[in-house]
Parts: C-alpha cells; structure tokens; sequence
C-alpha cells in the first residue's frame, strides 16, 4: 500500500484536490492523507456541491491542519510524496520560507528534507515578482510548481476533461500513470502533412 498526502489550500481549484482522491480511490492500493486549511474550507463551500464531507469520505485519513504533531509531520512517515492542490500563494511562500507554520507547510517541509515528491498546484494570475522568487525557491528546494494548464491537443469538451488532465499529469509525477486516450499521440495526419510540407518548401 503505497501512501500520499494531499494538501488543499485556500486558492480556488478545489475540484483539483477532489479529483485526485477520486483517481486515488478508483486505482486502489493508495492510502491517501488530507490535510484541509480554513481558507481551503471557505473555497470548498463555494465550488463544490458535495462540500467537506465529500472529500473526508474519499481519503483514508484527515487530519486537522493545526495538529503540527500528526503522523505526516514526521520524516519517519514513509510515503510516495505530496500533492498541494490547490496550492495558494501564502502556502507557496511559507513552503518557501520554510516556515512550517500549520500541518500542511510541515508535511510540505518534510517532503523536501526527505528528498521525496513534493507537487504544488499553484493557482494564481497574473504573477508577481514575490511568487515568481518563491517559485524559484521551492524548485530549488527539490519541489514540482505545477499549475494546472489547459492541454487543448486533448481537445477538452467540458471543464472535467480539463481537470482530468491536470490530475492524469499529477499523477504520473507520483509513478502512477493512468490510461488515457488524451495522452499526446503526435500530430494528426494532416498537421503531419502540413509539417512536411513546410519542410520541403524550406529546403527548396
């Protein structure tokens, strides 16, 4: 049984986080640990329908944000990484900075002391210069910064395909690689086509 803990925070995105627990259930053999900010609390109300209880039933875990001496603050708690999805400023910063100031930016720190897969799903626009250095630091650190880019090859049709995405990518950062038809197969025959085309002219 291999374990991960996902981290949700107070950016809008929550069905990110939702989404993962969901492919994580569905995979099996993953024991999954949540950990919920008050701010992520405030989104999730908001964005999604089944709300808080939702997402408590799909983790094998939760745990309280302020309890800094739960299982997951430990290095000694052996598991595949993190996800922080979504993952707002404030926690990019303080994951920064070291901070550890609440269970999640505790386990985010463990994740990068151990050397083991930390992913942040950060959700902001534009960017300042203060979360492009905070950006820059964490990579340094040994952490992902992944925001959650729309793959238009894939030719999304609703909001979930593009969620699926994202989370199918996640996931794959964990050595959990799904089958998926909107993976990138190479160009179509007639972009194929075009390519050559435009390579034949260039040589002529």
């Amino acid at each position: 049984m291999k374990r991960m803990v996902v981290g949700m925070t107070g950016a809008t995105g929550s069905v990110y986080g939702l989404r993962l627990l969901e492919l994580l259930r569905e995979t099996g053999g993953w024991e999954t640990h949540l950990v919920m900010s008050p701010a992520a609390l405030l989104n999730i109300r908001e964005e999604l329908p089944e709300g808080k209880a939702r997402l408590e039933a799909l983790a094998d875990v939760v745990h309280n944000v302020r309890n800094v001496g739960a299982s997951i603050a430990s290095g000694s708690f052996v598991c595949e990484g993190m996800a922080i999805a979504p993952c707002s400023m404030r926690t990019l910063g303080a994951v920064a900075h070291a901070l550890s100031d609440n269970l999640i930016t505790r386990a985010a720190d463990v994740m990068l002391k151990e050397r083991r897969r930390l992913v942040m799903i950060t959700r902001e626009t534009p960017l300042n210069l203060a979360h492009l250095r905070n950006m820059t630091a964490c990579t340094e650190m040994g952490a992902m910064i992944f925001p959650p880019v729309p793959a238009f090859y894939a030719r999304p049709t609703s909001l979930a395909d593009v969620v699926d995405h994202s989370c199918m990518r996640v996931l794959d950062l964990f050595g959990l690689h799904l089958k998926s038809e909107k993976r990138w197969q190479g160009l179509s025959k007639e972009a194929a086509s075009l390519v050559s085309g435009a390579g034949q002219m260039e040589g002529n």
